[in-house]
């Protein structure tokens, strides 16, 4: 079998063995079908990339896909138990791998021949691995553990992949309040979960307790709503509570809430190591010389560096470089540390915030009788964000140099060729700082006193979102309103977007300022327009389209939303850029009161 497998790095950020490597599986496509592998594994990255914590630690994950072709098209119990059963590389299957007892949509995978295929990666091993296995198949399902799988083609498939991704890396568990669709999962027998997104406990009491999520109570949730206390969870009814009315892990195609994705950055960070690498430090070193420390470059925001000399903070504004002939030590023996951290916002525990993930701390002794050999160093720079893809407004790109050990390397930014100013950290530029005017710009580095110079191209235009609705009875334009739709019974709509660069886009909607949800055109089929009615749509035991209150299952409220509703639409495009929404108006009457007619 690993004969046949062909190795396709897909994103490649750095050595796969100072990476987070996810590694994608195809199992039932045949050789004929490898195109649509490739099509599928493309639309599941796409909508990942425009998720946090992804989008801001994309740049943390090197993607390979595996290329494994299957003497038999599909998978084994497709869509039932009575389906042929394939001969496929991997073994996938339907109802847990076709065991009656088991559920249509729990996708299985034989883990041998997938960690076989997986250890054809070089550099990637089961500690800085994540193994996603999709199936050739248009059937919704998936499943999550040591290894996560999603059927490739489904309307749904590309919202699957993060949701088992939750599963498989962060280890977060369903919010789901059924194991079998349509049925209610009941009561919560059990004592407090282990889960980090699920409690017993009241808001009181994790704020008492300093307990699960008390720190992020009371805040809009990044899937909409509230974060508090929902009832519903772990496939129970009642008896145990969620943070968020609805979220990744309960209803596809919304964000992770912020509990979710403060676990998710820690597991992304702990697969690789903040320092990449640095100035030896197995023996003294002298202080005739520099010394410094390469990081990792997160999309989302910078790390920082701090540097301290016998537990003094020095002031270096954050640079990755300290020459030690400035600082005039005192003769003897120093420690000289540098502590590399991530600021980020997604994480608010402190525990985490100090664990290896999220800070490292690298020692060195500096022996002022040590000489510095002179070592000949050509000025010039190693990695850096790539140049071949143009980079979203917001982005955080970087550029590393080569480390002489008797000078300070510097490098100087410049946009649209105006000079941009010395930060301290002249290793990576925030462009969200810069507020740059739509359009396109050039960024460039450059080692100064050099010739060595690289360049970017800035994409600062989003995507341009537009829509499509059913004939309304009529349409009302108001001066200083949205254009309004009145409908008195179901309606469709439609979501397209035109970008001016090559690259997929990400349509987003919400209604009523609830959460942005991923915009997949109907559970039945992608091509159709999402159809909102006043109570929703129930297919295979999930409730989609309700317009208003967002309703995910049957035993929901299904009370009806009429009268007027805001919708709201935006992009993401390929270069992370978000486009401003636009938004319009439906009120939706209500039925005509049956009575006497007027005679």
């Amino acid at each position: 079998m690993t004969e046949s497998a062909t190795v396709v790095p897909v994103q490649t950020t750095g050595p796969a063995d100072k990476r987070f490597n996810l590694v994608v599986l195809g199992d039932g496509y045949t050789s004929d079908e490898m195109p649509a592998f490739r099509a599928d594994v493309d639309e599941h990255l796409h909508v990942l990339w425009s998720m946090e914590p992804f989008a801001s630690y994309r740049s943390y994950i090197n993607v390979w896909a595996v290329e494994v072709p299957s003497r038999e098209s599909g998978v084994d119990c497709d869509p039932s138990l009575d389906s042929p059963r394939r001969d496929t590389p991997l073994n996938m299957g339907f109802w847990g791998g076709c065991d009656p007892g088991s559920v249509q949509r729990l996708l299985t995978v034989d883990r041998g021949p997938a960690g076989e295929l997986a250890d054809l990666v070089p550099g990637a091993t089961s500690a800085n691995r994540q193994i996603l296995a999709l199936a050739n198949s248009d059937t919704y399902g998936g499943a999550g553990g040591s290894y996560a799988t999603a059927s490739g083609g489904n309307a749904l498939s590309a919202l699957i992949t993060p949701h088992e991704l939750g599963h498989s890396l962060g280890k977060l568990q369903d919010e789901y309040d059924y194991y079998r669709r349509g049925v209610p999962g009941g009561g919560y027998q059990g004592g407090e979960p282990g889960s980090a997104h699920h409690t017993l406990l009241t808001e009181e009491q994790m704020r008492e307790r300093r307990a699960k999520w008390w720190r992020w109570l009371g805040e809009e949730s990044e899937a909409g709503g509230i974060i508090g206390r929902h009832e519903g969870g772990l496939y129970s009814t009642e008896g145990v509570w969620r943070p968020s009315r609805h979220s990744a892990m309960k209803t596809l195609g919304y964000a992770f809430d912020q509990v979710e994705r403060e676990v998710l950055t820690q597991r992304i960070s702990a697969k690789v190591d903040l320092v990449q690498d640095h100035t030896p430090n197995a023996a003294p070193i002298g202080d005739d010389r520099t010394v410094w420390v390469e990081t990792l470059h997160p999309l989302g925001g910078e790390l920082d560096v701090v540097w301290r000399l016998d537990r003094r903070p020095l002031r270096t504004q954050g640079a990755r470089t300290v020459d030690l002939r400035r600082l005039r030590l005192s003769p003897g023996s120093h420690t000289l540390t540098a502590t590399v951290s991530d600021p980020t916002p997604f994480v608010r525990d402190p525990a985490i915030r100090r664990s290896a993930a999220l800070t490292r701390t690298v020692v060195w002794t500096v022996d002022t009788s040590v000489d510095t050999r002179p070592e000949p160093v050509t000025s010039a720079f190693t990695g850096h964000t790539d140049t071949a893809t143009p980079v979203g407004a917001s982005t955080v790109v970087h550029a590393d140099t080569t480390h002489p050990v008797d000078r300070t390397l510097s490098v100087r930014w410049a946009l649209d060729g105006r000079p941009l100013a010395d930060r301290g950290n002249d290793r990576d530029l925030d462009l969200g700082t810069l507020r740059l005017r739509p359009g396109t710009h050039l960024l460039t580095a450059r080692v100064a006193g050099t010739a060595a110079q690289l360049s970017w191209t800035v994409d600062a235009s989003p995507a341009r979102a537009s829509y499509r609705v059913s004939e309304p009875l009529r349409t009302v334009h108001r001066p200083g309103r949205p254009v309004e739709y009145v409908y008195d019974g179901p309606f469709t709509m439609a979501l397209s977007a035109r970008d001016d660069r090559e690259g997929a886009v990400v349509r987003e909607f919400r209604v009523d300022g609830d959460g942005w949800q991923t915009y997949y055109g109907w559970p039945t089929d992608s091509n159709a327009p999402y159809r909102f009615t006043p109570s929703g749509t129930v297919i295979d035991g999930l409730v989609f389209g309700k317009l208003g209150r967002h309703r995910a299952v049957p035993w929901d409220d299904a009370a009806p939303d009429y009268g007027t509703h805001t919708i709201e639409y935006r992009t993401v495009d390929a270069a992370g850029n978000v486009s401003e929404p636009g938004t319009f108006l439906v009120t939706l009457l209500p039925p005509l009161p049956y009575g006497p007619k007027t005679p």
